[in-house]
């Protein structure tokens, strides 16, 4: 192996913790940088991991010690930090969705090309044993040919729980947006892209009350639709049934259901890189567990980063920029379906990415061989 992949981390947020309890000290990437908008927080997290520096957000992305930028910050930034980092000759590896609007998201991957860096984006989960096993035994004909899949995420929304909530209800927000790249990544692995759609959106609540936190009980305006649904066509012919919503209480169906002529399978939480996969076949008298067979074990938030680096041109990066814009046109496209009350072609499309052989914790992890 050769010298690590330097890596420089902008937002430090919630999600940052985990990606840094997984990339710190994994011998094919080194963090090099942090950089916040608040610097007590940057210099908090690089007095913690040796070798990191506490840096401006300017500073980061030109930084001559970074390769690629890990570009945590909310939503509406994606794309800004983004271009920055490709300015500067850097490699960028985002959290989803790629940008909080379309033609931004498809901005970052035209100037990647021409800069001839390569971009990856969130959600890594999907690489986890969940999604990857049930890929798997789509690819073997468990269930005869697909014909069509369910998917339904509910919540009574994020602000029950996180401490600044404000940015799930603003451009980049809501609940397609937010957790909509789990479901569709997911549904590009197992049943290929999406060529058109058709949806409906709502948004019952002008305002939510946060729920914890030093702002507790303050009251946050809705900019964005807060229950999405729609029909997604893909190029196989396979439909999907889509449900997203942060005005709901709870739900006993299943995340995503994949029914095909022979049987159908019970695809656990794409937001969790495992879990149980259940099939279900014609003729027979239940579920069945299927055993885990391919992904990531006992994956984590940043799996997807180290695929990202070790490709190195050998292969494609499985959680592509071409990936993440695809997912993105086909929720912004859910949107407008919505808005403008019309099916909507979709102008992008994708190869689904490489599957996930079965990969031992301590191989991605980079302690055995």
């Amino acid at each position: 192996m050769g010298d690590p992949h330097r890596v420089g981390v902008v937002g430090l947020g919630v999600i940052s913790r985990a990606y840094l309890d997984t990339l710190v000290g994994h011998p094919a990437v080194s963090v090099t940088a942090v950089a916040d908008l608040d610097a007590a927080r940057s210099a908090a997290v690089a007095a913690e991991v040796p070798g990191v520096e506490a840096l401006s957000v300017g500073e980061l992305l030109s930084s001559p010690d970074v390769d690629t930028v890990l570009n945590l910050t909310v939503p509406a930034a994606h794309a800004e930090i983004a271009l920055g980092a490709i300015r500067h000759g850097k490699h960028v590896y985002g959290e989803k969705p790629l940008a909080a609007e379309l033609a931004d998201a498809q901005a970052v991957l035209e100037a990647a090309a021409k800069a001839g860096v390569e971009v990856g984006c969130a959600p890594d989960t999907v690489l986890g044993t969940g999604v990857q096993t049930a890929r798997a035994a789509v690819a073997a004909g468990s269930i005869g040919r697909p014909q069509f899949a369910s998917a339904v995420m509910v919540t009574p929304g994020h602000e029950r729980w996180h401490p600044q909530p404000d940015f799930y209800y603003t451009a980049g927000g809501g609940p397609l947006l937010d957790m909509g790249p789990y479901y569709l990544a997911s549904l590009v692995h197992l049943l290929g892209p999406v060529r058109a759609v058709t949806g409906a959106a709502g948004r019952p609540r002008a305002e939510r009350v946060i729920g914890s936190g030093p702002r507790v009980g303050e009251r946050i305006p809705v900019e964005v639709d807060t229950h999405v649904t729609g029909v997604l066509e893909h190029v196989d012919g396979a439909l999907t049934t889509l449900t997203t919503s942060f005005d709901g209480v709870a739900t006993t169906a299943a995340p995503i259901e994949v029914h095909g002529e022979r049987g159908t399978l019970s695809v656990p939480d794409p937001n969790g890189f495992d879990g149980e996969v259940r099939l279900f076949e014609l003729g027979g008298t239940g579920w069945r567990p299927l055993p885990v067979s391919a992904g990531y074990a006992d994956g984590a938030r940043g799996v997807g980063l180290l695929d990202f680096v070790t490709a190195d041109g050998r292969r494609a990066p499985r959680a592509s920029g071409e990936l993440a814009l695809h997912v993105l046109e086909t929720m912004t496209a859910l949107l407008r379906s919505a808005a403008e009350g019309r099916r909507i072609e979709l102008t992008t499309s994708t190869r689904p990415p490489l599957p996930v052989p079965l990969t031992a914790a301590e191989t991605w992890r980079g302690r055995g061989a």
